[in-house]
């Protein structure tokens, strides 16, 4: 039987385990993939302790399979389902887990992965790239304006960073000192995070910001919005709607196509977007690949390998 790593209940790493699942079968609408790499998210451990709950169907069953992003191989294709074929090489969203040697996906959140982006790359786009993707075309700041992002040295940041650099947009770049030269190394401008940081933002960009994308909410939101004339160019990842509200902003609008995952692929393909796959582990290290992100000090992604 193929196997998968869940979590029994909601809890700590104590509820984790590598076991032995029944291979799933596609519903309509979807496609089951024979995972290559799945990549690991905060989200991951924010749902099994609990203070995360699933969106779309209220309780998990248990045991739930850890992942929301993978690539692979198409192994069968669900009714109503069109543009793929058994054997294409793609990556996607999950419906019910990837940490594992199957894995199933919605037909209408997945992509063709082209031949130059690897498996590793490919897996790591689906949630914080593509939530990166999605804020930067909703600001739509002409090539030479300034964006500031909060939380810069994160998944969902460095992919942002990246992207608007790509458009041409001057970027600063709100993160510990500890993640100065990576948030450099992405072309950002970087302002240390902490008391005083909007004196430093401002002293960074003395003829002010034209967005801001925020990764961190609370207090950090609140004062980002003060470096803003324009708070309709205020967006956050990091808050409620009801607070980015307060505050004339709005949270990210995710788009969740197909459209963007191949927009994603085209910019690491060339060379816009480096994912900064920093770690690889194989499925039965699975436990310590979300530790290593649950600790909160990898400064790129952490993914792990399904062997094949």
């Amino acid at each position: 039987m193929p196997k998968a790593y869940v979590f029994t209940r909601y809890g700590g790493p104590e509820t984790e385990a590598l076991v032995e699942v029944d291979r799933p079968v596609p519903g309509p609408g979807q496609i089951l993939v024979a995972v290559r790499v799945a990549s690991v998210n905060p989200i991951d451990w924010k749902l099994r302790t609990g203070y995360r709950r699933p969106t779309d169907s209220g309780e998990p069953v248990f045991p739930t399979v850890f992942g929301s992003e993978v690539s692979g191989v198409v192994e069968q294709i669900g009714a109503d389902v069109d543009g793929f074929a058994v054997g294409d090489e793609v990556f996607g969203n999950t419906a019910a887990g990837g940490y594992a040697e199957y894995a199933l996906l919605p037909a209408a959140l997945t992509a063709h992965k082209p031949a130059g982006l690897s498996f590793a790359d490919a897996a790591t786009l689906p949630v914080a790239a593509a939530t990166a993707y999605d804020g930067v075309r909703q600001l739509d700041l002409p090539s030479g304006a300034t964006l500031l992002v909060t939380g810069a040295g994160g998944g969902v940041g460095a992919a942002a960073v990246q992207i608007a650099r790509a458009d041409g947009v001057q970027v600063l770049g709100v993160a510990s000192e500890g993640k100065k030269d990576f948030v450099e190394s992405l072309g950002a401008v970087h302002v240390p995070s902490g008391p005083g940081w909007t004196e430093r933002a401002a002293a960074a960009a003395p003829d002010g910001v034209d967005g801001v994308y925020d990764l961190v909410g609370g207090a950090v939101l609140a004062e980002a919005a003060q470096l803003l004339t324009d708070r309709t160019k205020l967006i956050t990842a990091g808050a409620p709607p009801e607070v980015v509200a307060e505050l004339g902003g709005a949270r990210v609008a995710r788009a969740r196509t197909t459209a963007v995952l191949d927009a994603l692929a085209r910019l690491v393909v060339n060379g816009g977007l480096d994912p900064h796959v920093i770690r690889r582990f194989p499925l039965d290290e699975a436990g310590e690949a979300l530790r290593t992100v649950e600790e909160g000090h990898a400064r790129g992604k952490v993914v792990i390998e399904v062997a094949r």
